[in-house]
């Protein structure tokens, strides 16, 4: 099987081209805008007409699109999420390679959910931000497309390779320095959101499973439970061997980037968990504001209902929050 996987080198896309590579069935083409790529072509710029020759060339019976954009203002998130999109269905329209699409959404699409309740595929989505708004533009364009497709709804994926300025990328990075400093309490904002936590290696085996399956339109996936960030900074904290305080500062003024207040008798670590370091924080006192407690947009809970992907992929999550934590956890024990 001739598979084109499409960001290979990003965060979800490194783990989809080890789980791809292990199969020795699958012949993987790479197509980026890296220099390591196989093929290099950038799909914000790039037209429909010069990935069509290129997919007539190569012929692959499943595309898989793991690229996109996290950050950034709403024009850049359009460009990479959607108009990126928009390229390869148009592409793959023209082409005669007849290719299954496989495209990476994420559970951002849906926007806040009722505490509690678990989201499944039909419900109506109302994201809550130009993140989750340019990821579910890109999926209506896949659904809309008349391909041979199927969109899977990535909801919060963890583990190896966490960005380091993610929620759990940040706590990991602000329980090291406190263990390095010798701080016995550690402060924190924004733990108050509770999240549905999927390891990335089990994403990448769901991406297998739709690669080979017939399943068309949008399925979650997820663990299926919402586990609060603070209780997330317990179980770091207990797999880190950190043995200090931790004390909570929601309801307070959100501070920025980490940075250490020192005071007579101790050194407190204070740390924003939920807001990603901008690119010009570099003074210690700044402040970022937020609009929500985990920049996704999606409030104070979200829970995906899993059902659809045990159903037709056959898939169920493996790898619990603590092996996923304890990898991160290492990661960052490593870093200078």
């Amino acid at each position: 099987m001739r598979v084109l996987l499409i960001g290979a080198n990003g965060y979800l896309g490194r783990f989809v081209a080890d789980r791809l590579l292990a199969d020795p069935a699958v012949q993987l083409t790479a197509l980026g805008r890296g220099d390591d790529a196989d093929v290099r072509f950038d799909l914000a710029t790039g037209s429909p007409g010069a990935l069509t020759r290129f997919l007539d060339a190569v012929h692959p019976g499943v595309v898989i699109n793991c690229a996109g954009a996290t950050r950034g203002g709403a024009r850049e998130l359009t460009r990479h999420n959607t108009v990126a999109v928009a390229t390869i269905c148009e592409a793959l329209r023209r082409s005669g390679c007849g290719a299954r699409l496989v495209q990476i959404g994420c559970g951002s699409e849906y926007g806040p959910s009722q505490p509690g309740s678990s989201t499944a595929e039909d419900a109506v989505p109302r994201p809550g931000g130009p993140y989750g708004v340019s990821k579910l533009a890109a999926t209506e364009l896949v659904l809309g497309s008349g391909l041979d497709a199927v969109v899977l709804r990535v909801f919060s994926p963890v583990g190896p390779g966490t960005p380091a300025g993610s929620p759990l990328g940040r706590l990991a990075e602000a329980m090291r320095r406190a263990m390095q400093s010798g701080d016995g309490e550690l402060k924190l904002g924004g733990l108050g959101a509770q999240r549905d936590f999927i390891d990335v290696r089990d994403v990448a085996r769901a991406v297998h499973a739709a690669s080979l399956s017939a399943a068309q339109g949008v399925i979650n996936i997820g663990s299926g439970r919402a586990v609060r960030l603070r209780d997330a900074a317990g179980i770091l904290a207990r797999v880190a061997g950190y043995g200090g305080a931790l004390n909570e500062l929601d309801g307070l003024p959100h501070p920025g980037p980490v940075h250490a207040t020192h005071t007579a008798h101790a050194t407190h670590l204070r740390a924003t968990i939920g807001h990603p370091r901008a690119e010009s924080d570099h003074h210690p006192t700044a402040v970022s504001p937020a609009a929500f407690p985990y920049p996704d947009g999606c409030g104070a809970w979200q829970q995906a209902d899993v059902r659809t992907a045990r159903d037709r992929l056959g898939w169920r999550p493996r790898i619990n929050l603590e092996e996923s934590l304890a990898d991160i956890w290492m990661e960052a024990a490593c870093r200078i």
